[in-house]
């Protein structure tokens, strides 16, 4: 009789099983995802995602995209090297300025106008993760190409529950009309699985927490869910007796770790709830989905939160955010602005008032990544090193100056140590190259090794390391 191996996604999830008695904490409807533990040695795994005392932890890169471009007299730092100080749009990044570099002279040339004329914003869009020139078409004929988060999802997703997760605190679209004969596909997404396929993101907090923390198929995870509704009940009620049992093989200190994420999942899932009901901030682009949070900053910060869980549980290693499309008009009342993002950028240069505006916003998105940050060095991995210390997290856009609609020197931060491989806390001006040298760089400490070229690279960004 033959034997026939086993079918790659069955040896996936046979080897996700057995990768450490202890990854989560089961109830009816529920798999709770665990930090790793340094009480807990792994004895059917070497892989670093069982967090085993003495193992190395993962690293995870994540995307975050801001829209329309950044007000530029208040975004780049002075000084240069380690001898920089933030500017005004990155103070709330103060206190994380040592796991900071700020890059300047990265470009998407293929973001320009060209012979393809209007259509800035959906360009930038698409072309941000992918360094592919979009086609410009409004119909089913969309062509652009793999994003650099998928291309390390291949390579590294496999050791994970989800190979990769894709949110948005804005629409879902992928198809129709929405920038000058650009298709709304390139507009709402930046991650692709192919040249003709987006990865959709999730919009929603609610499914997002859902999919994580229930089991089963989705309509196991609905019925989680409605029971826990009727039952006013949380997650944490069904997993609480393995807790317990999961306590008797912690140490003191892992005892107090496992208390402060049970916390922190009873927090989200309680503020998830919350942010259903009420919202009382009115924006000039209604976009949000049903569903999701009418208040865009608190949106902002339960999704990365979410992603923030994600990455502390090793359910996933690559992660996007897309916080607004480029070319959305967003009202940001809570800050003092009462007219619209995209509508401020315009004819700025005549009207000093309007840049300052900006400036609030730039200011309003990069306190949100700052707290992101924040959360990241908070949370402990098993060898004492913070989730932050082992992650990459790029924040920018393919626009740089919102009322030029310029596609060079663009604005750029990238957080985190990547696993002891980055040279963190301070201002690098790199000579101008394209925006893909620095994804196949961090794509090689991803472990998606072996890459020539992306996009439209013409070599690597070895500086960010040296």
């Amino acid at each position: 009789m033959t034997n026939f191996p086993a079918h790659p996604h069955a040896r996936r999830r046979a080897e996700l099983l057995n990768l450490n008695r202890r990854r989560f904490l089961r109830g009816l409807g529920v798999a709770l995802a665990l930090p790793s533990f340094e009480s807990l040695v792994s004895t059917a795994s070497a892989a670093p995602v069982a967090g085993a005392k003495g193992s190395v932890p993962p690293r995870r890169v994540a995307f975050c995209s801001v829209p329309n471009g950044v007000q530029q007299d208040n975004w780049w730092p002075t000084g240069e090297g380690a001898e920089f100080q933030l500017n005004n749009t990155m103070k709330p990044l103060e206190p994380f300025k040592d796991y900071l570099q700020v890059i300047g002279g990265l470009d998407h040339a293929n973001a320009t106008p060209g012979p393809d004329g209007g259509g800035d914003h959906a360009r930038a869009n698409a072309t941000l993760l992918t360094g592919v020139r979009a086609r410009k078409t409004a119909g089913a004929d969309i062509h652009l190409g793999i994003s650099i988060d998928q291309v390390i999802a291949r390579a590294v997703g496999d050791q994970t529950r989800f190979p990769s997760l894709e949110l948005t605190c804005d629409k879902v679209r992928k198809a129709g009309q929405c920038d000058s004969g650009y298709s709304c596909a390139y507009l709402y997404n930046i991650s692709w699985r192919s040249e003709t396929t987006p990865m959709t993101p999730e919009s929603n907090p609610r499914l997002l927490f859902e999919r994580l923390f229930s089991s089963g198929s989705t309509r196991d995870q609905q019925a989680s869910y409605q029971q826990r509704q009727q039952e006013q009940k949380s997650v944490l009620d069904f997993i609480m007796e393995d807790a317990r049992s999961l306590r008797r093989d912690l140490g003191y200190r892992d005892q107090q770790k496992l208390e402060e994420y049970l916390t922190g999942v009873r927090s989200l899932e309680q503020r998830i709830a919350r942010s259903a009901e009420f919202g009382d901030l009115p924006t000039v682009d209604l976009a949000a989905p049903t569903g999701t949070p009418p208040d865009f900053g608190n949106h902002m910060e339960l999704m990365f939160e979410i992603l923030a869980l994600a990455f502390q549980t090793d359910s996933t290693r690559v992660g996007t955010l897309l916080l607004a499309g480029d070319g959305t008009n967003y009202a940001f009342p809570q800050i003092g602005v009462p007219e619209g993002h995209h509508w401020l950028t315009h004819d700025a240069g005549s009207h000093p008032e309007q840049w300052e505006k900006v400036a609030k916003i730039d200011q309003y998105y990069a306190s949100h990544f700052a707290k992101f940050i924040e959360r990241l060095k908070s949370m402990k991995e098993a060898d004492g090193s913070s989730v932050l210390d082992n992650s990459m997290i790029f924040y920018g856009g393919a626009i740089a100056n919102g009322n030029h609609h310029n596609h060079d020197n663009l604005p750029v931060i990238l957080a985190g140590g990547g696993g002891g491989t980055l040279k963190t806390g301070r201002y690098l001006k790199l000579p101008s190259q394209p925006m893909t040298n620095l994804f196949l760089s961090m794509a090689d400490r991803l472990g998606a090794t072996g890459l020539e070229r992306f996009g439209d690279s013409t070599g690597r960004a070895e500086a960010i390391g040296s």
